[in-house]
C-alpha cells in the first residue's frame, strides 16, 4: 500500500490499532506491522509465542472500525523445543478439560499440533484449541477434531435463538438465525466484536449443528472518521 493509496480514515484506523497493540501487555509487539484499508487490517512481522499472536489479534478486534483481520504475523520463539516436551504439555492440558472425550489427541510434528477426535459440539472443539495455544514452544495449531452432532426433531435455529435471547452481551433484534441440516448461519449487524463472537460462540453451544456460518457485520457506528 503506497502513501497515495492511504486515506486520512485508513491512516486513524492503523494508528489506533498501533497504539493498542502498544498498549496491551500480553504481548510484545514491537515486530508487528500494520496495514488498514477500508476496515480490513492486516498484521506482519513476528512475535515470539502462538498465544501472543492470538491475543494481538484480539486486541486488533476490539479497535473501533475495524471490520476484518488478516493476521500474518510469524511466530519466532526465543527458545526451542523439542516436539516431546509440547507434546507432554499438551496430554496435561487437554486432560485438564475434564469435559473433552478421551479420544481427544494432540500430535507434534515441528513445533506444530495437530488436534484430532471426535465431540459433540463445536463449542467443545473450541475448547480443545483453547486448552493447548499457550503451550510454550508451539508455532501453530491445526483443529481436525470432527464435531458429530446429534438428530433433532425440531429446528436447530429456535434452539439458537433462544440461547441469544439469554445472552446479556447480545442485541438478538438484528440477528437472524436459519439452519440447513446440521449447519446454522447468523446474519445481521452487531455493534461489537465483541458482540459478533459472543453470537457465534452461544449458537456453537447447540447439540445439532457442526457448523456455524457468521455472516454478521459490525455496524457503522464503530467506523472510523
Amino acid at each position: 500500500m503506497t502513501n497515495a493509496q492511504l486515506t486520512a480514515a485508513d491512516a486513524e484506523l492503523r494508528d489506533r490499532v498501533a497504539q493498542q497493540l502498544e498498549w496491551d501487555s500480553q504481548f510484545d509487539a514491537s515486530a508487528i506491522g500494520v496495514a488498514a484499508k477500508s476496515g480490513a487490517v492486516t498484521l506482519t512481522g513476528s512475535i515470539d509465542t502462538y498465544a501472543g499472536k492470538l491475543a494481538a489479534e484480539r486486541a486488533v478486534k476490539r479497535v473501533r472500525g475495524v471490520r476484518a483481520v488478516a493476521n500474518d504475523v510469524e511466530v519466532r520463539l526465543r527458545f526451542e523445543r523439542t516436539d516431546a516436551d509440547i507434546a507432554a504439555d499438551a496430554a496435561r492440558a487437554l486432560n485438564l478439560r475434564a469435559s473433552l472425550p478421551e479420544g481427544v489427541q494432540a500430535v507434534v510434528h515441528y513445533g506444530h499440533i495437530t488436534l484430532t477426535g471426535t465431540v459433540p459440539t463445536l463449542f467443545k472443539r473450541a475448547v480443545a484449541e483453547k486448552a493447548v495455544h499457550h503451550i510454550q514452544g508451539l508455532k501453530g495449531i491445526v483443529n481436525r477434531i470432527t464435531v458429530t452432532p446429534s438428530a433433532s426433531s425440531t429446528d436447530p435455529a429456535a434452539g439458537i435463538v433462544g440461547a441469544l435471547h439469554r445472552e446479556t452481551d447480545v442485541n438478538v433484534d438484528e440477528i437472524e438465525v436459519t439452519s440447513s441440516g446440521d449447519t446454522a448461519v447468523l446474519k445481521g449487524t452487531v455493534r461489537s466484536w465483541r458482540e459478533r463472537e459472543a453470537a457465534e460462540r452461544a449458537a456453537m453451544h447447540s447439540p445439532h449443528i457442526s457448523h456455524v456460518v457468521n455472516l454478521l457485520v459490525v455496524g457503522q457506528e464503530n467506523e472510523v472518521g
